[in-house]
């Protein structure tokens, strides 16, 4: 298992005073392994493009980060980056790869802040989950089935108090709460009681809203760091704006575009906060995702687009 020694700081970044903003952040996206058969043949790894087009809508331009590269490589990169973002998908988060990279860069989040200098994480899906397994230091998913379902958010009383939701108009965050607006793609997650039974957990997150598994399973569904600028959500906001097969519930409202948008523009901005950048326009140029073009799968996928690499 990783284990984690959170150590909540007295710099906290979530609290650094405001500085200079970067108007030209670039926000990182961990590839994954492909495991889905009919999608092997076109890459090891992958990134779906809903994911880019999420965070190049709030504002970001995006860098796909590679697995299995060294140390110091990822070191190099995290220097250059402004944020970074794991995205939903299936793969063991202890032994696999991509798990392993990602913990590179949580540690090196970590230590970052600590010193003041900020550097933002998020996690969607199985990168909520990620994120709770290397602040736990253990595994503690369980079966939280919510598979192609629409739910509005159980909000707790930290929801309104919330750097996540805080530029939400009331009206909005009234009806997040009261309209399917999440989409859940999830069999696994983290129960309600279990969370609050951790105590890395529940020192190092608050809770911000909760939702019934199809089992009756409480499980969290958002949460933000309480002394570092990283948040996580189990349902997918990138979907209400980016992806539209008609078998899968993807809530496609006023109100649920509107949810997507602030989410995306909310991460950007603490994306603004940092001030890391390449070492060259040359560098920064040949690492955007730009370099890539994205392929067609919807005919097979959930997504209508992926990047491949």
């Amino acid at each position: 298992m990783l284990a984690v020694f959170v150590v909540l700081c007295g710099v906290c970044a979530s609290r650094v005073s405001a500085g200079p903003l970067n108007d030209r952040p670039v926000i990182g996206i961990l590839t994954q392994e492909t495991e889905d058969e009919d999608m092997k043949p076109l890459g090891r790894t992958y990134i779906p493009a809903s994911y880019v087009k999420y965070l190049e809508s709030g504002g970001s331009r995006v860098v796909p980060i590679r697995l299995n590269q060294s140390q110091a490589e990822y070191e190099k990169i995290f220097k250059s980056i402004n944020g970074m973002l794991y995205i939903g998908g299936a793969v063991d988060l202890v032994s696999s790869d991509y798990a392993k990279a990602a913990h590179i860069f949580f540690q090196l989040a970590l230590k970052a802040n600590d010193m003041g200098d900020h550097f933002p994480l998020w996690g969607t899906c199985m990168g909520f989950q990620l994120l709770t397994v290397m602040v736990a230091g253990e595994n503690l998913l369980t079966n939280t089935t919510a598979e192609n379902l629409t739910l509005p958010l159980n909000l707790t009383a930290e929801a309104w108090s919330s750097r996540i939701f805080q530029n939400f108009p009331v009206k909005l965050l009234k009806a997040v709460s009261q309209e399917p607006l999440t989409g859940n793609f999830h069999h696994y997650g983290v129960t309600e009681e279990t969370f609050k039974g951790n105590k890395k957990l529940q020192q190092f997150f608050s809770i911000l809203s909760t939702n019934v598994a199809e089992n009756g399973a409480k499980f969290v569904s958002t949460m933000e760091g309480r002394w570092y600028p990283f948040y996580g959500v189990q349902w997918h906001p990138e979907v209400n704006r980016f992806q539209w097969r008609p078998s899968f519930q993807f809530p496609h409202s006023s109100n649920a575009v509107q949810v997507s948008s602030l989410l995306s523009e909310f991460f950007v901005n603490e994306a603004r906060k940092s001030l890391h950048h390449f070492p060259s326009p040359e560098e920064e140029t040949a690492a955007l995702i730009y370099n890539y073009t994205p392929m067609y799968v919807g005919g097979f996928t959930a997504y209508e687009q992926c990047y491949f690499f």
